[in-house]
């Protein structure tokens, strides 16, 4: 059985890096929609949600640095150019969005996207022994729970 620099069997590795890649993808297209609507905000909420895109925009730069070197530890090579993002990200580039309440919902319904796969990614971690993505997993849906709920609050 061969294993990887940290002791997890590849064969085991190899399905979890591969949901790891697609949820890296997947940050990464919210990530930039996060950037869009930070820029592109206007109206009575500027102020406020000008700072909350800011504040989800980097939490997300931060999870997809802490994805990548995951993908890095169990010996594989994370995603990294734009084309990769596009073809494996089921989250799409939010163009031409005008409307704040629209750019709120969009993040939740990403935010939700993404805690669908992380959830799986915690499953596949769970099934090959894989503590550290799953510790990793377990803070993201925790955090992202969080949020969700605010963001769906914020719709009513």
């Amino acid at each position: 059985m061969k294993t990887n620099d940290i002791g997890l069997e590849i064969k085991e590795s190899k399905p979890l890096v591969k949901k790891l890649n697609v949820l890296l993808a997947n940050y990464q297209i919210y990530y930039q929609n996060l950037r869009n609507f930070h820029w592109n905000v206007t109206g009575a909420n500027f102020f406020e949600l000008h700072a909350k895109f800011e504040e989800l925009y980097t939490t997300a730069n931060l999870a997809v640095d802490e994805i990548a070197e995951r993908i890095l530890t169990l010996g594989e090579r994370p995603f990294s150019s734009y084309a990769e993002y596009i073809d494996n990200s089921g989250i799409k580039e939010a163009l031409e969005v005008k409307d704040a309440l629209k750019m709120v919902e969009i993040i939740r319904n990403n935010q939700n996207d993404l805690l669908s796969l992380e959830r799986k990614t915690l499953e596949a971690a769970g099934e090959a022994a894989d503590e550290g993505t799953v510790s990793l997993m377990s803070d993201f849906i925790t955090e992202k729970e969080k949020v969700v709920w605010m963001l769906s609050a914020y719709l009513k």
